[in-house]
């Protein structure tokens, strides 16, 4: 006895790898304060996501601030304030920060000024010592945000 057979349903070729990926955003070098100063850019934007330089606590004339670590990490916190902001950005779209630091043992003064900026959310977080920072900096900061 013969059976009917169900016709195979169609199908749609696989698309290729090449074919199912969106090109990717190219990245926007941006310089809010007019040409850099140094050889990098404050911040670069790819797609939604922003990527800033780290930031230490200098003023507007390029010195570090004076009275120590916490004066310092205020200053380094709105320096990155203004990048975002110049840049399309906030505080609250900050996801994800790399703290570097010249003492470790400074960690918890840092942390009272540094969490000061981040009162809805904590972004995601790493943090180092290092033997020396730029300029004598006591913290500096780089942070990845969202448009």
């Amino acid at each position: 006895m013969a059976t009917a057979s169900a016709p195979a349903p169609e199908h749609a070729p696989a698309p290729t790898a090449a074919a199912s990926m969106a090109a990717p955003a190219a990245p926007e070098f941006l310089t809010p304060y007019g040409r850099p100063q140094y050889p990098f850019s404050p911040a670069v934007r790819v797609g939604d996501m922003l990527y800033l330089a780290g930031q230490i606590g200098t003023d507007s004339t390029g010195r570090l601030v004076p009275g120590g670590i916490q004066a310092e990490t205020r200053q380094t916190m709105e320096n990155i304030r203004d990048v975002l902001a110049r840049t399309g950005s906030s505080m609250d779209r900050v996801v994800k920060c790399t703290v570097m630091m010249a003492d470790m043992t400074e960690w918890p003064a840092m942390n009272a000024i540094y969490a000061t900026y981040f009162p809805r959310h904590y972004p995601a977080r790493s943090a180092f010592g290092a033997t020396a920072l730029a300029l004598g900096a006591r913290v500096e900061v780089e942070c990845l945000a969202t448009r």
